[in-house]
């Protein structure tokens, strides 16, 4: 994980924060960037990217392999995302348990799939050729859900186990979308986290959401554009003993507020891990 451990905390880079980073250059231990935005060299993207790398260690977290889809992975964004590795050797890549396109036209969504013994031979062959293609592992993380499907031959947290064991891949434990998905479906988050293999995980994310009410009732739908909630600091905080090897990512999309307000919740983070690497 070169040489990161579990106390290593960073923040998702965005475009709104460059200059600040690249000119302050805050303690931060370090960035996830969107792949798929640093495709183009000749981008604004991709000049502050070079300018970043040389001060802080990179994870690659991407949304466009479709992981999930009924067809191979797009040979053209494997070679893209292979280029972007070589260049800047990021020591995480990350992408969905999910799909997002079809026959080249690309979802503006991270869209979920049953969990069902086809859906799984699906992962495992696109996720072999990402691995192949890349010549590294990849690591897989799990959505926030607002339905369930009827007809599922694993839960979630089974199948992402399953995943990471026939393909070699690590896990991506968002932990604000577990929040999200339990209480949209009526399951036990905690459950769920007991049944992740905390072994394969090598990335946590901690992130916010909001509370939409409807005629139905309520429901938390998973912006990334508010503080973590408390809830989902208990979890992280009630499960950190189970860290192995995993880093801690502080993600935020939207509503982007000042890069103090993303520190601050860095700092948070690293009080929790604290607590319990010195207990």
């Amino acid at each position: 994980m070169n040489n990161m451990s579990i106390t290593n905390v960073g923040i998702g880079l965005r475009a709104e924060h460059y200059q600040e980073i690249h000119q302050t250059s805050p303690a931060i231990d370090f960035l996830e960037v969107h792949s798929e935005n640093y495709f183009d060299k000749n981008s604004l993207n991709y000049f502050y990217l070079q300018q970043l790398s040389e001060q802080y260690p990179l994870s690659f977290h991407g949304i466009g392999l479709s992981l999930g889809s009924a067809e191979a992975v797009s040979k053209n964004h494997l070679k893209q995302l292979k280029t972007l590795v070589a260049e800047f050797n990021p020591f995480l890549i990350s992408d969905h348990l999910s799909w997002s396109s079809w026959q080249g036209t690309y979802f503006n969504d991270l869209l979920p799939v049953p969990y069902t013994e086809e859906a799984l031979s699906r992962f495992i062959t696109n996720i072999n050729q990402v691995q192949d293609h890349l010549q590294t592992q990849i690591i897989v993380e799990n959505p926030s859900s607002y339905l369930e499907y009827k007809n599922t031959d694993y839960d979630e947290a089974t199948f992402l186990n399953e995943i990471s064991e026939r393909t070699g891949c690590g896990l991506l434990l968002d932990i604000n979308n577990v929040y999200v998905s339990a209480t949209n479906n009526n399951f036990s988050a905690q459950q769920y986290l007991d049944e992740i293999n905390f072994n394969k995980v090598q990335e946590i994310h901690l992130a916010g959401h909001i509370r939409k009410q409807f005629a139905e009732g309520e429901i938390l739908i998973d912006t990334h554009s508010k503080l973590i909630s408390d809830p989902v600091w208990q979890l992280y905080s009630a499960n950190i003993n189970k860290i192995k090897n995993a880093v801690t990512l502080i993600e935020w999309d939207a509503e982007l507020p000042a890069l103090s307000v993303l520190l601050g919740e860095r700092d948070k983070a690293k009080q929790f891990l604290r607590e319990v690497t010195h207990d």
